[in-house]
């Protein structure tokens, strides 16, 4: 078993784990039909958002293959909360996990996606002592593919109209990153 030391600090963030206090603020941004476009979820109401977090949103620690832990990301400055951030250990023989990331569109475009995600792979990685990283994402997403590429995530594949999503084909972009890259960047001028 896992279980990561909480909070997680970053620079300007602190990565928690979600409580039944946070359903008004993810609310704001679970709600927003646009800012859940590319999430397996549809607009959520406040019913069903404290629902997952009871459930779905709850997990802290990792105890076996198909564990997740949700983590709130605040500002650290403010106090505020700014989205969510999810590890999936997804096998225990490879090693491998998967993440995935929403944020309130009001706090887009600070770099805060990237920087709870480098936390993620910290978990992931450091903690849990995994060896590859996924992350999928939905081709017609930009701003969710370059969050993983300024991190150093490869694009491995790109299935055309590999899923029924919402009523629609749409193409998957799958990305990885490995222990190695993790722990030895290429750093681009």
């Amino acid at each position: 078993m896992y279980v990561p030391e909480y909070p997680i600090l970053t620079e300007r963030l602190l990565l928690r784990p979600i409580t039944a206090a946070d359903a008004p603020a993810m609310l704001r941004y679970k709600s927003d039909a646009d800012n859940v476009r590319y999430v397996p979820y549809g607009p959520l109401t406040l019913a069903e958002v404290e629902e997952r977090i009871a459930t779905r949103w709850s997990g802290t620690s990792f105890e076996a293959q198909d564990d997740a832990v949700c983590l709130a990301v605040e500002e650290r400055a403010t106090g505020r909360l700014v989205g969510d951030v999810v590890l999936f250990w997804r096998s225990e023989n490879d090693r491998e996990g998967e993440v995935g990331y929403i944020l309130d569109p009001v706090a887009s475009g600070n770099g805060y996606a990237a920087e709870a995600v480098r936390a993620l792979l910290a978990v992931g990685f450091d903690g849990l002592g995994l060896h590859r990283i996924a992350a999928r994402i939905d081709e017609r997403n930009s701003a969710s593919a370059r969050v993983v590429e300024r991190l150093g995530f490869r694009r491995e594949a790109r299935l055309v109209e590999s899923s029924w999503f919402k009523g629609e084909w749409t193409t998957l972009l799958v990305y990885a990153l490995l222990e190695q890259e993790w722990r030895s960047p290429i750093i681009e001028e």
